[in-house]
């Protein structure tokens, strides 16, 4: 059964400031191995059987995505230019539309562009699996098996058919979740037939379908690029897929996926993922770390020396400097926003 990925690459990654950029966000850059994080993405695709990928994203961003993508694939990706932010369903319609143009019975496979997973054999099992039920009629999201009760992950209900999405909730709530052993956390990550995405998207949210399609049908094809319609694409009501779709639906299913994953959503969770000395340290670059212990140190340019401190993050980016607490990284976006006006 052939596949077609969609990575979906719009965000501007600023909680990973001040490498990740407005102009270079987070998927664009090498952070946990050789390969960029949108790279990864489509490496870790390897063991399942693609058509080539179609990737959304902004059009400031075309040409990073096509010289990265080239770089890993030999297939050329279907690259669509979001004329203005709309969220994740306008977007997932767009593409959807663009894999029915070169198949009638596409199954699509949505993925976040800056997302890890440590076990790629089990997230291409998962996939698989995902793709047989797609192939029934169903709307399959992939549920996190949960290794903490956290704050900051939306939540999914339900172990097989999908009962509900839950917004990020206290830590009691979490507690419970975990404890009831129904829920998990919500990935982001999708599989489905175009055909089914859109006509279940045409019932809950039919102008944004409507739209959604005409973006696509009067789109310019240049060079790589399909520049979607800005006409018909800027009068979308944006939406998130959870709540356009998959919020109604009753086609929802639920694969659990337990396999590493993380959206690397702060400094502290980057720490988190990466291999450490024996400090617990994880050096980035030049430094040089004494007496210093469960720190994230990322150098770009400048040696960097760290004397006696603990749990520190310090990132050097071409022109900033982040110093920050690991448990007050959130606070990252809030500096970036501030310090323009130094």
């Amino acid at each position: 059964m052939r596949i077609t990925p969609v990575i979906l690459s719009g965000g501007s990654g600023s909680r990973l400031w001040p490498l990740s950029t407005s102009e270079i966000p987070k998927q664009f850059l090498k952070l946990t191995n050789n390969f960029t994080m949108i790279q990864n993405t489509l490496l870790r695709l390897k063991g399942v059987e693609c058509s080539a990928p179609i990737i959304s994203c902004n059009e400031n961003h075309r040409f990073l995505v096509a010289e990265q993508l080239s770089e890993v694939s030999d297939k050329k990706p279907k690259i669509l230019l979001e004329p203005v932010a709309k969220n994740t369903a306008p977007a997932i319609a767009a593409a959807c539309c663009a894999a029915l143009n070169e198949d009638k019975n596409a199954i699509v496979a949505v993925f976040p562009s800056d997302h890890v997973i440590a076990d790629e054999e089990k997230f291409q099992a998962a996939i698989k699996i995902a793709a047989e039920k797609a192939l029934e009629g169903y709307l399959v999201t992939f549920g996190i098996v949960p290794t903490f009760p956290s704050t900051g992950y939306g939540y999914i209900k339900g172990n097989d058919n999908l009962e509900k999405f839950v917004e990020k909730p206290c830590l009691e709530k979490a507690e419970e979740y975990i404890a009831s052993g129904q829920y998990s956390w919500n990935s982001g990550m999708f599989v489905f037939k175009a055909s089914t995405f859109l006509s279940e998207l045409e019932k809950f949210e039919p102008e944004m379908e409507m739209l959604s399609k005409q973006s696509y049908e009067n789109a310019v094809v240049e060079n790589d690029f399909i520049r979607l319609d800005k006409k018909s694409f800027e009068k979308i009501k944006g939406n998130s897929i959870d709540y356009a779709v998959m919020e109604h639906t009753k086609k929802g299913k639920v694969v659990k996926l337990d396999a590493g994953w993380s959206d690397v959503g702060s400094w502290a969770a980057l720490w988190d993922i990466n291999k450490k000395d024996e400090h617990g340290n994880v050096l980035k670059g030049k430094a040089l770390m004494l007496d210093t212990k469960n720190s994230y140190v990322h150098s770009v340019k400048k040696p960097i020396a760290v004397i006696g401190l603990r749990d520190i993050v310090i990132v050097e980016s071409e022109n900033t400097i982040l110093v920050a607490a690991k448990d007050k990284v959130q606070d990252v976006k809030k500096a970036a926003e501030e310090i323009k006006n130094l």
